[in-house]
């Protein structure tokens, strides 16, 4: 906006500008013309009185010499009485010129070298025509014409650069505030829910600058209202979990009553760490710091551990590869636990008892993947699986176990995939980036994408071995 105004503010002023200096200079070149013509009249106006007396030769030599330099005038007097044509001073003017004016009898101007003449009859006393022949040269009638367009030249220049100037200071008034606008937009939009717009400039912009503010407003009270309301909604559940918690003390002892005992108080401390994350406004899922993260391997032991008891009550026959090493990645523990608490559950909540699963966890070069897959049905529509809040319209079905998941491997900057598993059932493959998040450029993306293909195609062969 601030260049279109400049350049808007250039144009309009060079055109008037132009408009205006170019017919003042050609009215200055005028006036100088004129104004060395007048002159040329004058001096032959001095010589008319004389001509109109006499005749005389050595007379009228000294009436040219004081009228003016001799040799810029002349004086054509006609043949008549038996004398000859005479002619005083220099003559520039062509005789065609000059009978022409003495036959019309009105004054001319006609070009010579190096400047004009002005040729002015006269009428003698014999009745006859005499013409006067002033010599006006082109530097007396371009005198101060070069200085008056350079002048003219100058104004005009400096008009331009005046109007760029305040054009200029015009746009940054009504630019800085669109640009503190379109800050505070994206700072609101990375998460700085404290950022606000100064309301100033133009009244659309400061009406403007005033509603987003006021929206800013209510977005950060709507968030207060919802982790309020999902602090009350997870608080709630305290009391059945209290139930079940004391109902466990009745189950006696055995691998069936410690699961359910060890999954109360797993649900338990989910459901505190949902109240304390909504009242502090934290995010469940957030980067790892240098040194953070967990081992995978381990992880994935200890969740198998707690999902292998249910599945020999089912009759579900599960896999586990990779663990037997440790595997670090940049994810908090209890967020690979999470994740893979979610797609276990699904695996046990979608399909039929007895149905197979399986884990696999590959350490590669700058990505661990994390396979999950079984012998069910599959998933048929895959990207609407991966839509946070849609589920699979089953019961207990609400669409947030995938999306964890997917939070979870794009806060490494890796993703997750849904495709068709080696059990014949559904496969969902979480990609955990080593190397950071987001890449830098667009070759590093195409280099890790390669890398990616490679990693798969050859994993994939070792697990059809």
């Amino acid at each position: 906006m601030r260049w279109a105004l400049v350049k808007v503010s250039l144009a309009v002023t060079t055109m008037v500008v132009v408009a205006f200096a170019v017919p003042l200079g050609l009215v200055i070149r005028e006036m100088a013309r004129d104004r060395a013509f007048s002159g040329a009249e004058r001096e032959a106006a001095a010589v008319a009185p004389a001509l109109s007396i006499t005749t005389d030769r050595d007379q009228l030599e000294r009436v040219v010499a004081s009228a003016g330099s001799d040799a810029g005038m002349a004086v054509h007097l006609p043949a008549g009485d038996g004398q000859e044509a005479l002619a005083l001073g220099r003559r520039r003017a062509a005789a065609e010129d000059i009978a022409a004016v003495r036959k019309l009898g009105r004054a001319s101007t006609t070009g010579v070298t190096g400047g004009s003449t002005l040729l002015q009859p006269v009428a003698l006393s014999t009745g006859k025509i005499a013409v006067v022949e002033v010599y006006v040269p082109e530097s007396e009638v371009t005198n101060g014409v070069g200085t008056a367009w350079a002048v003219l030249a100058a104004v005009g220049v400096a008009l331009i650069l005046g109007s760029v100037a305040v054009a200029d200071r015009l746009g940054v008034r009504m630019v800085r505030p669109a640009q503190h606008l379109a800050e505070g937009a994206h700072d609101l939009g990375e998460g700085r829910l404290g950022a606000r717009v100064p309301e100033e400039g133009p009244t659309e912009l400061r009406l403007a600058a005033v509603a987003f503010n006021s929206m800013a407003d209510q977005v950060v009270q709507l968030l207060a209202n919802e982790r309020e309301l999902a602090a009350d909604l997870s608080h709630r559940l305290r009391t059945p979990l209290t139930v079940l918690r004391l109902n466990t003390a009745s189950l006696g002892e055995g691998p069936a009553a410690d699961q359910t005992r060890t999954a109360v108080e797993q649900l338990e401390r989910e459901v505190d760490t949902i109240i304390r994350t909504a009242r502090e406004a934290k995010p469940q899922t957030v980067a790892a710091g240098p040194g953070a993260g967990c081992d995978a391997a381990e992880v994935v032991r200890e969740r198998m551990a707690f999902w292998s008891a249910l599945a020999e009550d089912e009759g579900r026959k599960w896999r586990m590869a990779g663990a037997d090493r440790p595997v670090r990645i940049p994810v908090a523990r209890a967020d690979l636990a999470a994740a893979l608490d979610a797609l276990l559950g699904n695996v046990f909540r979608h399909t039929a008892e007895g149905t197979a699963f399986a884990v696999d966890l590959h350490n590669g070069e700058d990505a661990v993947i994390v396979l999950v897959s079984d012998a069910g049905p599959g998933i048929p529509d895959p990207e609407s699986a991966m839509a946070r809040g849609r589920g699979s319209g089953n019961d207990g079905s609400t669409g947030l176990g995938l999306d964890i998941v997917r939070r979870l491997a794009e806060s490494t900057g890796g993703d997750v995939r849904i495709g068709s598993s080696v059990l014949g059932g559904t496969e969902v493959r979480i990609w955990i980036q080593l190397d950071g998040r987001a890449p830098a450029s667009r070759g590093h993306r195409q280099l890790r994408r390669r890398r990616r293909g490679r990693f798969a195609a050859v994993y994939s062969r070792s697990r059809s071995l």
